[in-house]
Order: C-alpha cells, then structure tokens, then sequence
C-alpha cells in the first residue's frame, strides 16, 4: 500500500514566475571580480588567484568568447553569479587526464557537445565522414568524439567521480527521452541513462542553470532538484499524491471505463483500518490516480500534480507507431505555459522531464548579451582560424525561437515557438562594440538575425491565448489571426542599425519567412533595397503541396508572390538582384513523382541549384519521426493509419537528389533509368519540354586487326 504526506509535493518552482536573471545575490567568489577570458589552464587559474574552479564547462568547440558560442554565454553568465568558471575545451578523451587539468569543481562539471550535434556535425546526411569541422582551429576534424556528451561524462565521472554532472546544449536536448537515432538506425535510450549524468538542461537553459548553481552551492544535493522547468532526471521512485494520464496506446476503444487503481483493496473498510493503525497521525492514505489521454478532458484533477506518461523505451523502440505517438505527445507539450510533465519508463527507471522554461524578457535577454566577451577566441589558440568565428564575428543574434515549426528543424524543439527579443538599444550597442573590438573590421554587419530573420518582436497578440495555445506553428497551414505580424520594429531596427558611424552596410543572411514577409511589403522593400548583396537565400523546400504539406511549408505560391515583390522592389532600387531558393531531396513523404514534378518547376523557371540538401534525421525532430515510423504525427497516429512514402534506401535518396540537379550530366544515367521505369520517356530527349538529353550513341570501337 502507497503512503504519502497529506501535503502533496507540489511543483511550486515550476509555477511561481520566475526570478530575473540578475537579480540573485552574488556568490562570494565575486570577490575574484571578472576573467579576461575564463581561463582554460593552471596557469591562468594562478594569474587569476583562484585555488579552484567551482564550475568547469567541458566542451567540444573551441573556446570563443563570443555571444554566438553556447560555452561562452553559460560561463560569463555563470561567472556574473559570482562563480569561478573554467572551460576544458575539446579535451582528448583516451583518458581521465585531460578532465583533470583545472583540478575538481567545487559544484559541478557542464558538459556540452558545443553549438552542433556531434553526428550532425562529423557526418553528412550520406553518413560519410567530414573533412573538416568549423568549430575547431584550422577546421581541423576528429578533435571531438562521436556522441560527445555520453564519452565526455564518462571520462568526467572517471575523473572525479562523486562530482555532479550537468548535461546541455542541443545534442543533450535533443536526446532528453528515448529518440530514433539515424546513425545507428535505431531508437536510443535517453542521453541521461547512456551518460549516467546528474541533470539534463534542456533548449537555452539560463534559468535552469542559474538555479542550479546556486542551490548547489547552498548545500543541496543534485538528486534535491526535482522540479526545476528545463530539465530532465532520472528517478527510480515517482513522486506520490500525482495524477497520471495514460498516454501509453493509440487506438483506445471507443468507449473507455475508469482503470481500476492498483493500489485499492477490495474490502474498503479493511483498508482504512489497516491504514489507521500503521500511518502517523500527520499521513493520510492516499490512491494513484490514472487516467487514460483519452479522459483527461472529462476528469477534473490538480493540473500542477499531474504528468503525461509516455510509451516507455521498450514500446517505442518495438512499435513505430508508437514511436510516432510519443514524438506527437512530445510536441504538444511544448508551450512552457501549458506543457505537462513527462515520464517515460526506460527499464526500471523513468525519465522525468519538467516544462519547458519560462522565455527570457528583453531586460534579461540584454543583460545576457551585455556582459563582457572579448568577441575572440582564447589567446592560446594562436593565429589559428577557427571557420565557425570568421562566418558570424561580426553578425548579431537579435533573437531566440522560432514559431516556423517546420517539421525537419530542430530549433524549435531546442528553442522553443516563443520569439525572446533583444532591445533595439542593446543590438546597436553590439553593433557598435563590433566595429571596435573585431579586428579587421571593415564596417559590414555580416548579419542581424537568429533562427529566423523576420521574427523579431513578433508574438501573440493575446498573451491569455498564447498560455493556452497547443498549435505545431503559428504560420501553418495559415498564418495565425492572433499572431502579430507588424514588421516594423525589423525595419526600424535596420534603419538604425545602417546609420551606426563606421557601419558602411548591414546584411541579412539568417533564414528569411517569406510568407511572413509578405504580410508587410514595407519591410520587404528595405530588406531588397538595402541589405541584399545580389542574391538572397530563400527556403521554399519543394514545391509539390503533399510534401510541403509534411514539412509544415507553405505552398509554392507564397514563393511567387514573393518574387514578384522581390523582383519589383530591387527594379525601383536599380539593382539587378536574384533570389537562391534552397530544396530539399529524400523528406518524408516526398516520392519520385514529386521530385521529377519538382525538378520540372525547376527547369521551367530556368534555374540550376548548384548546392542542394538531403533530408537529414535529426534526434527528436516530427519528420525524423515520419521517417522511422512511416506515420504522420501531425495528425493523431492509428495503426490503420496510411503509411507515408518513406526514402531511406541510400540508392532512392540518390536518386531524389539528382532530380534536383537535373542539369548535372554526372545524373543523366541514374535519372533516364529513372524516368524510363516511370513511363517518362517523354522527358528524354532535345526538346525545351525534355528534362534530360537522349544519351549520346555508343561509337563502335576501332578493329586493332590487320587488314588483309
């Protein structure tokens, strides 16, 4: 029989609002005031007078001090709470040895596979090996381990083993429950069990992070901080008193009774005798509560004392169709205000995942971008070139989120749908520190942007529907009517920004919502007028509605509207300018009809991709999860529910890419083959209505025989 306290334990941190960022008291090691750089030696620990480190960050970027770089902004954020923070950075990890260099943290090691997934970034979508890697000096490859955060917490562990150990940055993030795993062709544990860390801080975890340290560092232990927002734990007990909705099936009955508890005796008044005599007067006996997803309507519970359970690691790892329901679950969850608790069992042991974090206000975004990075990458690097750096050491990050939702995408599983905005004065301060502390400078802002480039200050109208919202995107199938979708602050900010003295041109290279645009020509006519350098980067993806529909894109329209604003406004600015439309083979739900239907829009329009992509399965995002379970979580999964058209043979995905280089000679064979098994003959040949040439006539080889 389960006995709890009559006092329930309740999430009280997850539902009080937040405190600022900069408003907790300072630890006392602010007394060692500000790091030059945080130091990555013994040596600079000495320079600086510390005789330890109470937080060593490892990671497996090189160290750049720099608002861009995921181990750069936890370590000044951390280091302005008053702790000493120390970075290992791109440790060998053969041994303990190099996790021992700046001593044992006084409160925890935080472990980071930097601002890429390790896979993603040492593999192509092919699974061939890279050749290089932009976040290391010299792009040099192989300076990071595949699955960085499992080996490096391991080798922390060994190092020191009763240290906690906190794990973070998106590949952490985006592994937080039982996920498929595209270079094993599998459906992987939790990173928490496989790297046996304390806590996992999930999507950009400033709050939780800073809440973390300073309880550790008041004494509590790592298994105390159960109900932090943005973080996941492991725990062999769950919590008593809470309400569980049974999220574990899909294709409930159509008529469903209350389960039956476990945990009640058949003879009640037995059982309350029995709990009578056996519990303290300050206990009350109290049931597991279940109720099945398909109730959780019809039943009133205490929403601050209830989770979602998802199917466990065994189910989804049998059963893709569950596999599809769980991602679902997932993603439905995802709104910090109305988000649910999840567990999911692995084994013996469950995950818990709190709600997201509450986004960062403009006061607190600023403050966080404030604070003082040099901008470079630490001295000890040398002259080396670190190509990561170079692309954004003069662009400024205006922004966080992304409310696209686009299937393929992981930001928004990382960042989360609400858009956090700087201050208009705090970008153009950046601006200007730029144009001071970068060397070599010659006065062009490479980039303002973020995840998007035309979301800035772009939220729902009602903050009341925004706590309630459950929507995958507040741009699809439509763009939401409550969505605000003024431009203007964008524009301003351009305007400004262009008008900083020694700021000669300010170009936008972040990824642009066109169909967003279009609700506001002005920007669009500032954008192509002064910020476009002859060509813009666009992303339509496809141009077949049943794979845009998968994608969460909108139709192939919105591009031509769009062009046809582009074209118009770079006509009045006396430019000749051109739009680079990016697409993407082998996505979920796209098949070889809609490649070749694709391939022709291409040719129609006279254009030849140069650099295309292949449909790449990140962890944990919808369309790795069409792509594993051929289902669509997007609508609710059934088991009789039709099965998407899946590209997964190497040979097929190949095959998808090459239509969209049609007029690569090097594809001819593979897509005449193609064409003539579609019944597509029509297409080969010389005409402008063909797509590829007939191939040339085998020439007879010259006799080597003597004529006689």
């Amino acid at each position: 029989m389960s006995k709890i306290h009559s006092k329930k334990a309740r999430p009280s941190d997850m539902n009080k609002a937040p405190p600022k960022l900069y408003s907790y008291p300072k630890y006392w090691a602010e007394c060692f005031d500000t790091a030059p750089y945080l130091p990555m030696s013994r040596e600079e620990m000495d320079k600086l007078g510390w005789d330890s480190c109470d937080i060593i960050i490892v990671t497996a970027d090189a160290y750049v001090d720099h608002p861009s770089f995921g181990m750069a902004v936890i370590g000044r954020l951390l280091e302005a709470q008053g702790f000493r923070v120390g970075i290992i950075a791109q440790p060998a990890w053969d041994s303990a040895k190099p996790f021992k260099v700046l001593g044992k943290p006084n409160l925890f090691f935080g472990v980071t596979a930097g601002n890429m997934d390790s896979l993603i970034n040492r593999y192509t979508a092919d699974l061939r090996m890279r050749s290089d890697d932009a976040y290391t000096p010299n792009g040099e490859a192989g300076k990071r381990p595949d699955r960085s955060v499992i080996v490096y917490s391991q080798r922390c562990r060994e190092a020191y083993y009763d240290t906690p150990i906190v794990i973070g940055g998106i590949e952490a993030s985006l592994r937080r429950i039982a996920q498929y795993d595209y270079w094993s062709d599998s459906v992987r544990r939790s990173i928490l069990i496989d790297s046996n860390a304390n806590i996992l801080l999930f999507g950009n975890a400033e709050r939780a992070l800073v809440e973390v340290a300073h309880r550790l560092a008041a004494g509590k232990s790592a298994d105390e901080l159960e109900f932090l927002r943005g973080t996941a734990k492991v725990k062999s007990k769950l919590p008593e008193g809470w309400t569980e909705i049974d999220s574990t099936r899909i294709d409930w009955p159509s008529k469903i009774d209350q389960i039956p508890n476990p945990y009640d005796f058949h003879d009640k008044a037995a059982s309350k005798n029995a709990a009578e005599k056996s519990a303290p007067a300050d206990q009350a006996e109290q049931t597991v509560r279940i109720i099945p997803l398909p109730l959780q309507r019809k039943e009133k519970y205490d929403s601050e004392t209830c989770y979602i359970r998802l199917p466990s690691f065994n189910k989804v790892t049998n059963d893709p169709a569950l596999y599809a329901h769980a991602s679902r679950v997932l993603h439905q969850e995802a709104n910090p205000y109305n988000a649910k608790v999840l567990v999911q069992k692995h084994g013996t042991q469950e995950i818990w995942v709190n709600p997201p974090p509450i986004p960062l206000e403009t006061d607190e975004m600023d403050w966080v971008f404030d604070l003082p990075y040099q901008r470079r990458p630490h001295p000890s690097y040398g002259d080396a070139r670190i190509p990561a750096y170079d692309m954004i050491k003069t662009s400024v990050n205006i922004m966080r989120g992304c409310f696209g939702g686009c299937t393929f995408c992981s930001i928004t599983e990382h960042e989360g749908r609400i858009i956090q905005s700087r201050s208009e004065e705090s970008i153009l301060r950046e601006i200007e520190k730029i144009r001071d502390q970068v060397p070599g400078f010659t006065g062009t802002i490479s980039d303002l942007g973020g995840p998007t480039a035309n979301m800035y200050k772009l939220n729902c109208k009602s903050p009341k529907i925004q706590k309630s919202c459950k929507r995958l995107s507040c741009v699809y199938p439509s763009i939401c009517k409550h969505l605000n979708t003024d431009h203007s602050p964008t524009t301003q900010l351009y305007r400004k920004a262009r008008a900083v003295p020694g700021v000669k041109r300010v170009a936008i290279a972040s990824g642009l919502r066109y169909d967003l645009a279009l609700k506001d020509p002005e920007y669009v006519e500032e954008l192509v007028t002064h910020h476009v350098g002859g060509y813009l980067k666009i992303a339509p993806e496809h141009s077949e509605d049943k794979t845009l529909s998968k994608m969460m894109k909108p139709g192939i329209s919105a591009y031509d509207d769009f062009k046809i604003l582009f074209d118009k406004f770079s006509k009045k600015a006396g430019k000749e300018q051109y739009l680079i439309p990016y697409f993407i083979a082998a996505h979920p739900g796209s098949d070889a009809e809609d490649m070749l239907n694709l391939s022709l829009w291409l040719k129609q329009r006279k254009f030849k991709p140069d650099q295309v992509q292949t449909f790449y399965p990140s962890p944990m995002a919808l369309a790795t999860a069409m792509y594993y379970s051929e289902r669509n979580p997007l609508e609710k999964v059934r088991y009789k529910s039709e099965k998407l058209s899946i590209c997964k043979d190497i040979d097929q995905r190949r095959l998808q890419k090459a239509f969209l280089r049609y007029h690569d000679e090097k594809n001819w064979p593979m897509l005449r083959q193609a064409l003539e098994e579609m019944g597509r003959t029509d297409l080969i040949g010389d005409s402008d209505k063909c797509l590829i040439p007939k191939a040339a006539p085998t020439k007879r080889p010259i006799s080597n025989r003597r004529r006689r």
